[in-house]
């Protein structure tokens, strides 16, 4: 999708370059990513993002991602 930039957790405002740090620091995998934060908690569409950050590093997203089974 042209022109997409998902850069951040809609819900809480909080910048994914922001949590990847911290993530690291603390070592936390999604579940105690969302514990800590409230990152993905809420309406649940940055998981997919964040899942992804976690495993890659990425932190800006150009392409619209879904949860398994979503669709």
């Amino acid at each position: 999708m042209a022109g997409v930039e998902i850069a951040r957790c809609l819900c809480r405002g909080t910048a994914f370059a922001e949590l990847l740090p911290r993530a690291r620091v603390e070592g936390w995998d999604l579940p105690a990513l969302m514990r800590e934060t409230g990152c993905g908690a809420a309406c649940g569409l940055c998981r997919p993002y964040l899942r992804r950050m976690l495993a890659t590093g990425e932190t800006v997203f150009r392409e619209l991602l879904w949860e398994e089974g979503a669709r």
